[in-house]
């Protein structure tokens, strides 16, 4: 008789272009989700006009040829088919590097070629030696969970690094994101059981380009934590079951005067 394996109740779930977490058997709110739904971002707003700008420029002939709702579905769509393609672009520039840095034979697109020297680069110059790499954590206390990128010893000292391929770079909203990944209880190992995180001593954020890397340190610590709970609440609070869709009620009928009389 064929057994099925139990479903771990503490879990990443990958869903097309993203993902979900599952903490004890819950929904779990990620660390991202948290901070993309509860912390602002002016810069996004002129971001995302550039997106769609671009694109339209871009494709000025292929748009004359739309239907006008369709130029609007695809304009509209725009920024995200930019912001998804740039994670795709930075999953795999970090994980074909990591199979380059263990010896392993791989074949790199032309695209990310240069992400991918620059990749190698950074751990050679600073002869980083991987403790965690790309691995589930999570809090109970705060029940949130999320994917850290790296703990890893750089220059004798242990530090919590995440990697940023955007045009971008790097932000001081980061800070509350290392800060989330430092502050977890634990995290899930190849063996799908829950393992103390190490203690950390610095954080950073390793911005990788086509031309070369930085290694930009970013604090990380008990102020910056407390601000990314802010966000995680705000997140809560706007969520599609959250508070905020029951603040505002029904629009009142004035009084009948002759019963107010």
């Amino acid at each position: 008789m064929t057994r099925l394996a139990r479903t771990p109740p503490t879990r990443r779930v990958e869903r097309g272009n993203g993902h979900s977490y599952y903490l004890d058997g819950e929904r779990a709110d990620g660390v991202t989700y948290a901070l993309d739904q509860g912390f602002p971002k002016p810069g996004l707003l002129k971001w995302s006009a550039e997106a769609t700008a671009k694109y339209a420029v871009d494709h000025w002939e292929e748009l004359a040829e739309l239907k006008t709702s369709e130029k609007l579905d695809t304009l509209f769509g725009a920024r995200f088919k930019d912001r998804d393609e740039a994670g795709r672009a930075g999953t795999l520039v970090h994980r074909l590097a990591l199979e380059l840095a263990r010896g392993a034979e791989v074949d790199v697109p032309d695209y990310i070629a240069g992400h991918v020297d620059s990749y190698l680069k950074f751990a050679t110059d600073w002869n980083v030696v991987d403790y965690l790499v790309e691995v589930v954590v999570l809090n109970r206390r705060w029940r949130y969970m999320g994917t850290l990128d790296l703990i890893g010893e750089i220059a004798g000292e242990l530090w919590l690094i995440d990697f940023k391929t955007a045009r971008s770079g790097v932000f001081a909203e980061n800070g509350l994101q290392l800060a989330a990944y430092r502050n977890a209880e634990s995290y899930l190992g190849d063996d799908g059981l829950e393992h103390d995180l190490p203690k950390v001593e610095r954080c950073g954020v390793v911005w990788i380009r086509a031309d070369g890397y930085d290694l930009t340190p970013v604090d990380a610590g008990p102020e910056e934590f407390r601000t990314f709970l802010y966000a995680l609440e705000i997140a809560r609070w706007r969520s599609k079951d959250g508070r905020s869709r029951s603040v505002v009620g029904e629009a009142l009928e004035p009084p009948n005067r002759s019963e107010v009389a």
